[in-house]
């Protein structure tokens, strides 16, 4: 992941203004920064969304395909990930340099969206064994400025609201086999069921406290992290500890319990940002790098 290089002195100035809760930009220890999403940003996609969390840039892209259920769901859907770290983010990110953390990316998203709590995936199934939609999720970090499990989870959510499917038609041909006919008409089509797909929080260990939505700058004075992935209900559905150092217990409760708050009060105003924008259709303005 990228990192920054700071002082002795920048270390020390961060640690005791977290200790205070008045971090370096005027935020507390539990305050995100600003954040701006968009939908329906690309148009060759099935759904799309933009996050920018504050200097953090994370476009996502979902395309819809026709495949083969897996054998061990043969009545559901699946989605598949794939994380693309330009070199536009970071200069770390040239060349292969951003391959290990695409792969990283890819294997969390894959625990926290990938599964049938998150999503309906039996809406996906066409017909069982035979045909179901897969959902290519593309994410493309334009620019990395620190927390960018949150930032990507918040998109992928706005690209899957976003995401319309179209309508499937089955029909016998004259060797009694399955014809599939897709629907042309755009307003006819399935739309996905958000509500329980989870928002990640991100707690870094700085000091003896924690903090959300850290910086670079803070990132580089954290020995461990917390990643919680948190439903609408406050429901815990993933979490995974990343860093070389270590938490104890006391810690690991007083993140958790920060990251359930902190996440449940994530997805009210996300779902009524998506339903206002959603609502002004083409009135909309695009505010972002491809308005």
């Amino acid at each position: 992941m990228a990192t920054v290089q700071i002082s002795e002195a920048e270390k020390v100035y961060i640690l005791h203004g977290v200790r205070d809760d008045l971090r370096v930009d005027g935020r507390g220890c539990e305050d995100y920064r600003h954040m701006e999403v968009e939908t329906d940003m690309v148009s060759n996609t099935d759904g799309s969304a933009k996050v920018s969390l504050g200097h953090t840039d994370v476009l996502v892209g979902v395309k819809a395909e026709i495949g083969k259920p897996r054998p061990v769901a043969r009545d559901e859907g699946y989605l598949e990930f794939f994380v693309d770290c330009s070199a536009n983010a970071t200069p770390e990110f040239e060349g292969r340099g951003g391959d290990e953390l695409g792969v990283e990316l890819s294997n969390t998203l894959y625990k926290v969206f990938g599964n049938r709590s998150s999503l309906d995936l039996k809406s996906l199934c066409i017909s069982p064994g035979e045909h179901c939609w897969v959902l290519y999720v593309d994410v493309l970090l334009l620019q990395c400025d620190g927390n960018l499990f949150d930032a990507i989870s918040v998109a992928i959510k706005a690209a899957l609201f976003n995401t319309k499917i179209p309508k499937v038609h089955l029909s016998e041909d004259e060797q009694g086999g399955k014809e599939i006919e897709l629907s042309d008409d755009p307003y006819d089509c399935m739309r996905l069921n958000v509500e329980n797909v989870p928002c990640v929080v991100t707690l870094c260990k700085v000091g003896h406290r924690h903090v959300v939505d850290a910086t670079m700058q803070e990132k580089a004075c954290s020995v461990a992290s917390l990643i919680i992935s948190v439903t609408h209900k406050g429901t815990i559905t993933c979490v995974r500890k990343v860093g070389g150092g270590s938490l104890d217990p006391e810690s690991i409760f007083e993140m958790t319990e920060t990251g359930k708050r902190v996440g449940k009060a994530l997805h009210a105003p996300l779902m009524e940002l998506l339903h206002k924008e959603e609502s002004l259709g083409k009135k909309r303005d695009k505010v972002g790098f491809l308005g």
